[in-house]
């Protein structure tokens, strides 16, 4: 048996007016999936506990098997694993973002209009990054340079006890009603400020300016947490895999968690990413003899927090043409019995362009247990209420491996 999950992150929506009272997934074209949904089965599940916040690291160990209420200790050192930062037990590590401000007067008074900077390339980003960690960094403070916008901050023997914001949540505010609180806060702040002094004429951001770019003007610290401990996936399942994504944080749940993870020339993590070469690295890891993929599109996500809602529509018809339908063509022509599993780790409603903890949808299609055709089924929310519901999404992960 092989097995795919294909996690649309962020897919799940609200009818909207401009659609016809549609949602995204409603009104996108995705017949192969909808042609999956109609042999299978469709529900939802809750991927978010209660009392938890309904960020990309929960939902998406939720999604790979693991409560979160169990195994969370913070989305950063999940990306730390990624870029191949080895935390001590007393470190804590943040996520800190490359975000462009806009406004006069003083920082507090900015606004985020960019929690991407405009999806900085790795290779600016480097070199700003670099120029941070020159003012900032020292014996107990280091920073590291992570992928496009997505960095990180390490703390030695630090603490965990802040209120911070992440900067996707606060899109078109006021700055200063969320920056960081909490008994050490104030050394955080200093250098999300002054951040703003070194890099607002940066050569790199002064070149991104005269190219109509978003600068990437504030370094944004958030995601705080100590080193994590999953339980073995292969330990937890009796099954190998491989994590396909451009996003550190994905990447480095599979590290904790011992999977596999390919890096796909060209993926990007937004609706530009390299979906052929994507589809190629998942079979090849099946020709291999690999289990299991994970098969990670942030695509939609992505366009949910640009407020782009004909991005996202387009992304999740590309992944319906350009992943779904070669994957299942090629474990077809390959006689395998199959599982697929379609769904996003979270809703991301184009209307608040943040995340929301509302139940997601799925469809899931076993080749060995084809259900009997039915033309209502289809890969939406409405549709999905009316089938099966797992009140944690780790118990739909079971059941989708279950033998």
């Amino acid at each position: 048996m092989k097995y795919l999950i294909v996690l649309t992150d962020g897919a799940a929506d609200e009818p909207m007016e401009a659609l016809g009272n549609k949602t995204p997934l409603e009104a996108a074209e995705m017949p192969h999936i909808d042609a999956l949904a109609k042999r299978g089965r469709i529900g939802t599940a809750d991927t978010v506990p209660e009392g938890m916040a309904p960020g990309s690291d929960v939902a998406n160990l939720s999604v790979m098997g693991y409560d979160p209420a169990v195994y969370h200790t913070g989305r950063s050192p999940l990306e730390a694993a990624s870029i191949g930062i080895d935390m001590a037990d007393t470190d804590v590590a943040f996520r800190c973002n490359l975000v462009t401000l806009q406004g006069d007067g003083a920082y507090e008074d900015l606004t985020v209009v960019d929690h991407s900077a405009g999806d900085i390339s790795t290779a600016e980003a480097d070199e700003l990054i670099r120029a941070i960690n020159e003012a900032f960094g020292n014996e107990r403070i280091h920073f590291y340079t992570g992928v496009s916008y997505r960095h990180a901050m390490i703390i030695h023997n630090g603490i965990t006890e802040y209120e911070l914001v992440p900067p996707h949540d606060i899109l078109d505010r006021r700055i200063g009603d969320y920056l960081p609180k909490g008994a050490q806060a104030a050394e955080i702040e200093e250098m999300m400020r002054k951040s703003y002094e070194i890099l607002k004429n940066h050569p790199v951001n002064l070149k991104r300016i005269e190219k109509g770019l978003n600068p990437a003007n504030s370094i944004w610290i958030w995601g705080q947490g100590k080193k994590p401990s999953l339980m073995s996936f292969h330990d937890k399942y009796g099954i190998t895999g491989t994590v396909i994504s451009a996003v550190d944080l994905i990447k480095g749940i599979a590290i904790c968690a011992g999977l596999n993870t390919v890096n796909v020339e060209g993926a990007t993590g937004t609706l530009h990413t390299n979906y052929e070469g994507k589809a190629k690295a998942a079979m090849d890891e099946f020709s291999k003899g690999q289990d299991f993929v994970y098969m990670h599109l942030e695509g939609p996500d992505e366009c949910s927090h640009q407020g782009d809602m004909e991005g996202k529509i387009k992304c999740l018809e590309s992944i319906d043409e350009r992943i779904v339908a070669p994957m299942v063509e090629y474990m077809e022509k390959e006689n395998w019995d199959y599982r697929i599993l379609v769904l996003p780790d979270h809703p991301t409603p184009l209307r608040i362009r943040t995340h929301t903890r509302r139940p997601v949808p799925f469809v899931f299609f076993d080749s060995t247990d084809v259900q009997p055709e039915d033309a209502a089924r289809a890969y939406s929310e409405a549709a999905a209420q009316n089938g099966m519901h797992f009140a944690n999404g780790y118990e739909l992960t079971d059941y989708f491996f279950a033998k």
